[in-house]
């Protein structure tokens, strides 16, 4: 009986020629490289005295896999679909998010080791991390999202998190077998986005805002042309027309920075009818109001803990785009280019759910923006409301009948200030 140790070691060493002097890149060809995994460990297997039906033999060809392919002992959690994120404080303290519940695992790594998964996961992203650059966001080839800080920013070890997409719903409609929708308000939000009106989607951290901006672009129609801007890529778009493009870091020189702000003015030479912008932090909120108040739909996440402070966030964040820039110019700006506000937030019990939908009048009054509550949370769960959303005509125009969507005329008007 040959010894495991001895097997996978000769295993990794083959497999890692292979990669060297055949250009077998485990990224590039997945099913080949799997294939490749299963073969060198039968031969080395038998080679060594070993049994081909022998599972020991399975064991090692995973666990080479996972360590070369894969994310090695992270791998494990990766290939489980209840978990939503992943952590790593230290290397013997790693972490996941499970149904909104943090739990501390028993996986412990190296310091080197958590280099390599480093190094490994922003390989396909093209980014770096170095010291003149401590921080990196990238895209995993899964969908995942990776944020690395490295010393001397954190005080001894690398912190890597990274956030899984579970669920990926692809129309609204999905939102309400998972509970973050009521019928009538998947209904109303899908006839929303598809007459064109712009939606802003707020909440905190982990809230799920990025899901259900995914799921509100599935009610876009299939004749428009889709462009987003993003940070990293997260935006999933089931679309035939659509262009997705992410920001770019400045190269060792210096040189090659491609801004947020940027993007969003290049994709209005791209002939969208649609523009996506996966979150908002800071001056780009101007080029996204200005985008909107051209006559272009656009959506866009915010963090903000309500609809109301979602409000007040957009009319200070296009403040920092420049000093020649005048609240007396944004506010109106946000009242006229904003319809509707989706805030979404995470329950005690780790489910997420929307809390808020509020529509802008468009009308201000002594610097205050007025809101309509259309639906908002109640005893019952997902509540309508009096309020009524801007522009009935473009619901009309694309053949939805809106009074039937909301029946407002049970309800007393629901009007507030932000």
């Amino acid at each position: 009986m040959p010894t495991s140790a001895q097997v996978r070691q000769d295993v990794e060493v083959g497999l890692r020629t292979a990669i060297r002097d055949a250009g077998l890149d485990p990224m590039v060809h997945p099913d080949e490289f799997r294939a490749f995994v299963e073969r060198l460990t039968s031969e080395t297997w038998v080679h060594h005295g070993g049994d081909i039906a022998d599972r020991e033999r399975a064991e090692i060809a995973r666990d080479v896999h996972q360590s070369v392919a894969g994310f090695g002992q992270l791998q494990q959690f990766f290939d489980d679909p209840t978990i939503e994120e992943i952590w790593l404080n230290e290397p013997g303290r790693v972490f996941v998010a499970r149904h909104g519940r943090t739990e501390l695992t028993n996986a412990i790594l190296a310091e080197r080791e958590v280099r390599d998964l480093v190094e490994r996961m922003l390989r396909a992203s093209g980014r770096r991390i170095d010291l003149s650059s401590p921080f990196v966001d990238a895209v995993l080839p899964d969908g995942s999202r990776l944020h690395v800080v490295i010393p001397d920013i954190t005080r001894r070890h690398w912190a890597v998190n990274v956030r899984r997409f579970v669920a990926r719903p692809r129309q609204v409609s999905e939102l309400v077998a998972m509970g973050t929708l009521t019928d009538p308000a998947a209904a109303f939000l899908h006839a929303a986005v598809a007459s064109g009106l712009n939606v802003l989607v707020s909440g905190g951290t982990q809230a799920g805002k990025t899901t259900l901006l995914n799921a509100l672009l599935g009610s876009i129609g299939a004749h428009e042309r889709v462009v987003s801007c993003e940070e990293v890529f997260e935006v999933r778009l089931s679309h035939v027309d659509w262009v997705a493009m992410q920001t770019r870091d400045a190269s060792l020189e210096g040189t090659g920075e491609v801004p947020l702000r940027r993007l969003i003015r290049e994709a209005l030479r791209m002939r969208p009818t649609r523009i996506v912008v996966g979150e908002v932090r800071q001056g780009e909120a101007l080029d996204l109001l200005l985008a909107m108040n051209s006559g272009m739909p656009a959506m866009a996440t915010l963090h903000a803990n309500s609809a109301r402070e979602a409000v007040m966030k957009l009319c200070t964040l296009p403040l920092l785009a420049g000093q020649n820039i005048a609240a007396d110019f944004v506010v109106p700006a946000v009242a006229s280019s904003v319809d509707l506000v989706v805030q979404i937030a995470m329950q005690r019990d780790g489910r997420r759910c929307v809390r808020e939908i509020t529509g802008l009048s468009g009308r201000v009054e002594s610097g205050v923006i007025e809101l309509a509550e259309i639906f908002t949370m109640g005893d019952a769960g997902l509540e309508r409301r009096g309020g009524m959303p801007p522009h009935a005509e473009r619901f009309a125009q694309a053949g939805f009948d809106l009074p039937a969507l909301l029946d407002p005329s049970r309800l007393p008007a629901a009007v507030g200030g932000a």
